[in-house]
């Protein structure tokens, strides 16, 4: 798996502070600001790792994995879930296996970096 990540949030700066983070270490980034622009570029083809907030404005994150997922989009890529939440909503446990792992807010940028680079060192 190449060494790409698609950060979906509707927070400039979470967009800012991760693409800046992930694209220091060598990763081809993407950020959209919602559920929508993610379901368009996984269409166009991307695979890789999305981080996916959960509260967004149209489209939140649990209903945009439902529809990766209903596409069958979700086939290539890793999904993890990035929230100010403190504990993740199961009320979706149907969603729950699509799911690698649940990222609170505000996240340390080096735990971040390494869970993800975990990611892509597991693929090979």
């Amino acid at each position: 798996m190449q060494k790409k990540i698609m950060i979906v949030d509707d927070d400039p700066d979470i967009l800012i502070t991760i693409r800046e983070l992930f694209e220091t270490d060598g990763f081809e980034v993407y950020t959209v600001p919602c559920g929508k622009d993610c379901i368009e570029e996984l269409e166009n083809g991307f695979k890789g790792v999305i981080l996916m907030d959960i509260m967004m404005p149209h489209l939140d994150g649990w209903s945009t994995i439902r529809q990766i997922v209903s596409k069958g989009l979700d086939k290539g890529n890793i999904i993890s879930m990035i929230s100010a939440k403190d504990e993740c909503d199961w009320r979706y446990e149907d969603l729950k296996q699509y799911v690698r792992n649940y990222i609170n807010k505000p996240f340390d940028t080096k735990e971040l970096l390494h869970i993800i680079r975990g990611y892509f060192t597991t693929q090979k």
